[in-house]
C-alpha cells in the first residue's frame, strides 16, 4: 500500500509576484495494493507531482509518504528508484544501449549475473509480446509503440512491486495506444503489480483504473472511487464537466443503418460506438 499524509510541495516563486508556488497542497490518499489507481485532472494540476514523489524524484516540502507503512523519508533514495518502475511518456531509453541491454538495466545494477538478466530479458519481451529477436535492436529502431512495450518490459525487468506509470501511452496514436492498455490490465492481472498511473485522458482513466482521483488545482480532490462511482455518481459539477456527464454534453441517441446496424450517436450526431445484436 502507498499512502499520501498531508502532503505539500512548494517552489520558490517570482520575488515580484508571491515567494512560492503551490504545486499540491494538504493531499491524503491511499493506493491499494495490487490495484490500478488513476491520478486524473487537467496540466497542472499536480498529478505527476504526486506521482514523483513516490520514488523520491520530488522531495515533499510537508506531509508523509509511507510505502506499507514505512516512511520513504528514511530510505536511501537510489535503492527506493531501483526497488520501483517507473515509465514516462516517450519510453526514456537511453539510445546507446540495445533493447536487451535496457531491459536489463535494473536487474544488473541490483546485482543480476549476466545469465540472470538475460533471462529476464526473454520473460519480458514475452511479456509485453515483442519478439525475442528484438532484443539486439536500438531504441532508433523501434516505431513509437514498441519504445513504450520495452519501457514497461524495463520497469518491470527486476519485479518491482510498485510500477508508476506517467502519461505512458500519450504520444502514441490511437489504435495503439488502445492495445498497449488492453495489454498493461493482462499484465498486471497476471502480475498482480500496484500501479499509480497519470493520465489527463478521462476515457483511458476510466478503461484502466480500478480506482480514480480526479484532481483540480493544487492536487485538491475533487472526487475519488471506481468509474463506475464516478460516473454513477459524479460528486460535483466540476467531476460532472470532466467527465462530460451533462445533459448537453452527453445526450446519445440511436440511428439504424442499411445494413441493419445500430449506431450510437452524440448530441452532435458522431458516432461514438455500435450496438451488438442479442
Amino acid at each position: 500500500m502507498i499512502s499520501f499524509e498531508s502532503v505539500t510541495k512548494t517552489y520558490p516563486g517570482s520575488r515580484r509576484t508571491a515567494p512560492e508556488v503551490v504545486a499540491v497542497e494538504d493531499v491524503s490518499f491511499e493506493v491499494d495494493t495490487g490495484t490500478i489507481t488513476v491520478l486524473a485532472g487537467s496540466s497542472g494540476c499536480g498529478k505527476t507531482t504526486l506521482l514523483r514523489m513516490v520514488n523520491r524524484m520530488v522531495t515533499p516540502t510537508a506531509g508523509t509518504i509511507r510505502v506499507d507503512g514505512e516512511d520513504i523519508a528514511a530510505l536511501n533514495p537510489v535503492q527506493l528508484r531501483r526497488s520501483i518502475g517507473y515509465v514516462m511518456q516517450h519510453a526514456g531509453l537511453l539510445p546507446h544501449k540495445t533493447v536487451a541491454e535496457n531491459i536489463s538495466v535494473v536487474p544488473r545494477l541490483n546485482g543480476a549475473t549476466k545469465a540472470q538478466a538475460k533471462t529476464a530479458v526473454g520473460k519480458m519481451l514475452e511479456l509485453v509480446a515483442l519478439p525475442q529477436d528484438m532484443a539486439d535492436r536500438y531504441p532508433a529502431e523501434l516505431s513509437g509503440g514498441q519504445a513504450q512495450r520495452v519501457g514497461v518490459a524495463r520497469a518491470l525487468a527486476d519485479e518491482p512491486k510498485i510500477l508508476l506509470m506517467d502519461e505512458p501511452f500519450g504520444a502514441v496514436d490511437p489504435l495503439v495506444r488502445a492495445d498497449l492498455q488492453h495489454q498493461l490490465l493482462d499484465i498486471q492481472c497476471q502480475l498482480g503489480t500496484t500501479i499509480l498511473f497519470v493520465t489527463h485522458d478521462m476515457p483511458e482513466a476510466l478503461r484502466l483504473g480500478h480506482h480514480i482521483i480526479l484532481l483540480a488545482e493544487r492536487g485538491r480532490i475533487m472526487q475519488h472511487g471506481s468509474p463506475i462511482d464516478l460516473v454513477a455518481q459524479p460528486a460535483n459539477a466540476f467531476v460532472e464537466d470532466f467527465l462530460g456527464l451533462r445533459a448537453t454534453q452527453n445526450a446519445l441517441h440511436l440511428q439504424h443503418t442499411d445494413d441493419g446496424a445500430t449506431l450510437v450517436l452524440d448530441a452532435h450526431g458522431r458516432p461514438t460506438g455500435f450496438l451488438e445484436s442479442s
